[in-house]
């Protein structure tokens, strides 16, 4: 849960009679939980419609704790289901309206604590995580046409399973895509990262492919639970050099 600050700090951004916090509070309330969160991050939310801070009379934002919370929520679902905005905006919106709602199925699977972390808030799922959606599921959690996953498919960002469905961590990648979408960066021009990933994957694999081939049934589990351990290093491997390289250091 986000401890929004129970005022009186003299730093001149929170309204502590009111309890209302500037941009720049709210930002760094939510980076204990959300360490890459940007106030341009929080200003595309709100152009979303997934908040509306109040305004000063000189056009400040000045934020609520309920507001805080609502941030808190879509960020969650954000990370932790991928869910696109327009699904969080209904799900949010139906909570406000006293509504009894569950968070989708689709998407990526949960891991340990999910599920109580987000009961709390939405309700028991009412089925486990698809691990494979169809060709319509995917358009509809991606809010995407037929002409962009044509296009998504041809630069090799996501592929079809044999039987013509996905895996459910395409709805991963999708919204991912979407995003960069807004800020410019085409599919055409991911076709280098999904090369990059595919070589570090080529590499998890080569470490672990011999205790794959293991006769022994333990080791064979050794290799599945190795292979997660690698490719959690390899991708922040991967994100702390693209940091490095643009010069970002987080808080």
């Amino acid at each position: 849960m986000l401890q929004t600050p129970s005022g009186g700090a003299g730093s001149g951004t929170a309204a502590a009679d009111s309890g209302l916090m500037s941009i720049g509070t709210v930002l760094n309330v939510l980076r204990d939980e959300f360490p890459e969160v940007t106030i341009s991050k929080i200003r595309f939310l709100e152009s979303e419609g997934l908040i509306e801070p109040q305004r000063t009379a000189s056009g400040y934002r000045k934020f609520s704790p309920e507001d805080v919370e609502r941030l808190g929520h879509v960020l969650r679902m954000q990370r932790d289901h991928y869910l696109p905005l327009k699904v969080i905006r209904e799900h949010l919106d139906a909570l406000g309206r006293g509504e009894e709602v569950r968070l989708p199925t689709l998407g990526r699977q949960r891991g340990p604590g999910d599920d109580e972390r987000l009961g709390d808030l939405f309700g028991e799922p009412e089925a486990p995580t698809a691990a494979r959606i169809g060709r319509d599921e995917l358009l509809a959690a991606a809010e995407i046409g037929e002409r962009e996953l044509d296009e998504w498919e041809s630069y090799g960002l996501v592929a079809p399973l044999p039987d013509g469905g996905y895996d459910a961590e395409v709805v991963a990648v999708a919204a991912l895509v979407v995003e960069l979408g807004r800020s410019g960066i085409e599919p055409r021009h991911l076709r280098a990262m999904k090369a990059a990933a595919d070589r570090e994957a080529g590499l998890v694999d080569q470490v672990v492919a011999p205790l794959k081939r293991h006769r022994n049934p333990q080791t064979r589990a050794h290799a599945e639970a190795r292979t997660k351990e690698l490719a959690g290093l390899t991708m922040k491997l991967h994100a702390a050099l693209v940091r490095t390289a643009l010069g970002v250091r987080l808080p």
